[in-house]
């Protein structure tokens, strides 16, 4: 289910709700709340001091109170929209949060990582048809980016931007070069990989001076195995060393860390610049390893 849709409806339904509220219902409700303070009024008058109510100042707001009550229906409508509302536009525009849900991003990213996003780096975008309203900064080499699957928009992906558009991208023989440059690799200690129970070999990634550790082991394959038919696949070259791709126009190729175990551009191709959602940066939470909370590269 798309859940910022499902936001959108709960915030028409409320806001609705709400304004028949401040425009219809709540003026009714004042009406019938002074007409029956004004008939409790002309009673006392009638019965006289003698028979007077002695909590009749209690009696009277009590009254107005009970009329002036919302119906529970309303009360839970009306009352919601401002939260509503402003949760649907921090989420829409300005931070929005995920949880990771496989391995492609270790060492990165793990399994079971709450992070956030920001919505408005790269340019506001209408939420649901995520159409671009304001220009933010560039994609950059390096960014860990969330993103629609091109296959699926329905279903969110994050991945690291490798390759820009007008980029020749060559993933041969493990590694990875950028229009003919090679990206320098720095050997790390071996990485204990907890979901596979296993070490794996850590190397540090140099993008245009930004660093960030990845997983690669040399001793699997370095052929494509299960590459879909994908736009711009002509713009690809697959061969027994892997794949070189030429970036289109308005995409970019996207890679995971965990470069073995990582099903990306490599495999289904380019990312189009409109199922861009934003770009990630903090990880706020991780129930089974809180000393992970924080920012990362």
């Amino acid at each position: 289910m798309n859940f910022a849709l499902a936001l959108f409806v709960l915030v028409i339904l409320t806001g609705v709700a709400w304004v028949a509220d401040k425009l219809v219902f709540a003026p009714r409700r004042r009406r019938a709340a002074d007409e029956a303070v004004a008939e409790f009024d002309r009673q006392q008058e009638r019965i006289g001091e003698r028979f007077a109510d002695e909590d009749a100042l209690r009696t009277r707001s009590e009254l107005h109170d009970q009329k002036l009550r919302q119906p529970w229906w309303l009360e839970y409508s009306a009352s919601l929209f401002p939260v509503i509302l402003v949760v649907f536009l921090v989420r829409s525009f300005v931070i929005e949060p995920f949880k990771i849900p496989s391995g492609s991003m270790i060492p990165t990213l793990i399994v079971g990582d709450f992070i956030l996003v920001n919505k408005y780096d790269y340019g506001l975008r209408l939420p649901i048809i995520n159409t671009k309203v304001t220009e933010g900064r560039a994609l950059e080499r390096g960014d860990v980016v969330v993103f629609r699957f091109p296959k699926d928009t329905s279903v969110d992906f994050i991945k690291r931007v490798i390759g820009l558009p007008g980029d020749v991208v060559a993933y041969q023989d493990k590694k990875l070069t950028i229009n003919g440059k090679s990206v320098p690799e720095t050997v790390l200690p071996d990485y204990f990989d907890e979901e596979r129970v296993g070490y794996a070999k850590q190397f540090e990634e140099d993008l245009d001076g930004r660093k960030n550790a990845i997983l690669n082991n040399p001793s699997v394959p370095p052929f494509i195995v299960g590459a879909e038919n994908f736009p711009y696949r002509d713009n690809c070259t697959y061969n027994e060393r892997g794949v070189i791709c030429k970036v289109p126009p308005g995409h970019y190729f996207m890679m995971g860390d965990n470069r073995d175990n990582s099903l990306d551009s490599r495999y289904w191709g380019f990312v189009p610049d409109k199922n861009i959602v934003g770009r990630a940066f903090f990880i706020w939470m991780n129930f089974g390893q809180m000393k992970r909370i924080g920012s990362f590269h």
